[in-house]
């Protein structure tokens, strides 16, 4: 039986996002995302033992771009490549939708950094002081897109 995807995000979401950021999105956020019109999302290969999704990407498309709104992979599963194969995949869904530029969007010191400039992502902007995490003061919001055409 087919796992409901919110139930499969958050599943995910609860394990992968440090909750002293605050980064993490609430049911009512993912479900009324999934309704919206233009929003995908791709699943993780499905654990052994049967937990749930090893990661998750959730996207919304307009025009020919693309905006990656949240990628996750459970702790367990870092390091070992499934991050770098969602990507991969997102991105062949999304050509497959005509998209041919991509952007994302995530906090100064976000370790995922390292995988998004491996894939090829460039930054474009900068947001001073616009995420406000429970660990105190603003952090920097940075911008980055690549072309997937």
């Amino acid at each position: 039986m087919m796992q409901d995807p919110v139930d499969a995000i958050m599943a995910v979401m609860h394990k992968a996002f440090d909750h002293a950021y605050g980064e993490a999105w609430t049911r009512r956020q993912v479900s009324d995302a999934l309704v919206t019109p233009n929003t995908h999302f791709l699943l993780g290969e499905e654990t052994e033992d049967g937990s749930g999704p090893t990661g998750f990407t959730l996207s919304r498309s307009a025009a020919d771009e693309e905006e990656l709104l949240l990628i996750a992979v459970r702790p367990e599963f870092r390091g070992k490549g499934l991050g770098s194969e969602m990507m991969e995949q997102f991105f062949a869904n999304a050509r497959a939708r005509g998209v041919r530029r991509v952007f994302l969007e995530m906090r100064e010191g976000n370790p995922a950094e390292h995988l998004y400039r491996k894939l090829g992502f460039e930054q474009v902007g900068l947001r001073k002081g616009y995420y406000r995490g429970a660990i105190g003061g603003p952090l920097d919001a940075i911008t980055f897109a690549r072309d997937i055409k």
